[in-house]
């Protein structure tokens, strides 16, 4: 799943990305290992070729989650349901 993201959030932010280098932190082998597989599966395969695309300016960086302590903040951060705030719903 990590490994898909990956691929989408690299097609999505594409123009940001393009020519310049970059780091992606981790704390999933999976998104690692990608690269080094020998024989992947079609949809692995898809990935890895989507991946290789930025191989020269892209860096992939494992980080074991109990060291990474803000793997997946964004999508765990909740906001309080409060009337200052404008995703507020009653």
């Amino acid at each position: 799943m990590e490994c898909l993201f990956l691929v989408c959030s690299l097609e999505k932010l594409y123009y940001y990305l393009d020519g310049s280098a970059f780091e992606v932190i981790t704390d999933s082998n999976a998104v690692k290992s990608l690269l080094k597989m020998k024989t992947p599966n079609r949809h692995r395969l898809r990935w890895q070729i989507a991946i290789e695309e930025y191989r020269g300016n892209i860096t992939i960086v494992h980080k074991a989650g109990n060291i990474h302590k803000n793997a997946d903040g964004l999508r765990r951060w909740a906001l309080a349901n409060t009337p200052d705030n404008l995703a507020y719903v009653p």
